[in-house]
């Protein structure tokens, strides 16, 4: 049953979670928006059309769309449902799972470069540049994490972490914020990038696809709502307590799913994507929460609290 439950969650969070933040950025705005489930329907759309593919690429531009959907779907195995194992654990998961993230974005990335396009040259440069600041930080925070509870994979971290109470509300506070900061820049979202924008020199991830269209385009935009719900799974696993009951704690994730997107939706309402240049300073605050709740841990163990 609950493998059964995850399934449907990867197969239409990508598709809910993305029209939850465009409704409530309609709403703020003071629009009627488009239905909460209109990716589906683009997608859908997107599958039935054809293709245009450009003389210069290689075979690297086709199987990146498949093997970028692939990665990221397997690191969602990895990923535990809350109080629950996860399809795939071992000690030391959590370097599978960042692993996996990075060989989708390596895939995005040669894709882009295969092109011989400037503007995705560019773009492809910016995203490598930010996944170089959020990929320590991750690995800090999962470290500090693994400290306090002496396990190294997600299921027993987040069993034991939820056990506890004092300190170790500051550390999950702390690392909650760092991942929210993940989940926007990896997901590409206001205000590290806009997904709206047709502007390709403030583009990351968009200007990244542009050579790609029909069902390619829908497995790359595919993938992007499938990080988007790994990462609030995480979220999730960090907010709801131990000993939940598995209804309420199968209800209490689809809550922090739909928070995480409105979450989102309310950022982008309020904030304004950031200059080119001051993109790595917001991400360095992940890397700054991530080394606070390191710094925390450590001053626990050492007797201090």
């Amino acid at each position: 049953m609950l493998k059964g439950f995850y399934a449907l969650i990867l197969v239409l969070g990508p598709f809910i979670l993305p029209g939850i933040i465009n409704r409530i950025k309609a709403i703020w705005a003071g629009r009627k928006g488009p239905a909460i489930l209109q990716p589906l329907f683009d997608f859908n759309k997107l599958i039935r059309k054809g293709e245009v593919i450009s003389k210069t690429t290689s075979f690297v531009f086709r199987i990146a769309p498949p093997v970028n959907v692939a990665a990221v779907l397997f690191a969602s195995l990895i990923i535990p449902l809350p109080q629950h194992n996860a399809i795939l654990s071992f000690p030391g998961d959590f370097i599978l799972f960042a692993y996996s993230l990075a060989l989708a974005r390596f895939m995005l990335v040669i894709a882009a470069l295969d092109t011989g396009s400037s503007f995705e040259g560019m773009g492809s440069a910016r995203e490598i540049t930010f996944s170089a600041i959020v990929e320590p930080a991750f690995f800090i925070l999962v470290g500090s994490l693994a400290l306090v509870t002496g396990h190294t994979s997600f299921a027993a971290i987040f069993e034991l972490l939820n056990y506890s109470t004092g300190f170790t509300i500051l550390v999950k506070s702390l690392c909650v914020i760092s991942l929210f900061i993940m989940l926007l820049t990896e997901c590409a979202r206001v205000p590290v990038d806009d997904p709206n924008t047709h502007l390709e020199l403030t583009m990351i991830h968009e200007v990244m696809i542009l050579d790609y269209s029909g069902s390619d385009l829908a497995f790359m935009q595919y993938a992007v709502g499938l990080k988007m719900v790994t990462i609030a799974t995480l979220l999730a696993n960090l907010l709801i307590p131990t000993g939940t009951g598995t209804a309420a704690g199968l209800a209490l994730y689809l809550v922090v799913l739909a928070i995480a997107a409105i979450a989102v939706g309310l950022v982008e309402s309020w904030i304004a994507r950031l200059r080119m240049t001051h993109v790595p300073q917001f991400i360095f605050l992940m890397a700054a929460f991530s080394l606070t709740a390191f710094a925390v841990v450590m001053f626990l163990i050492h007797g201090g609290f």
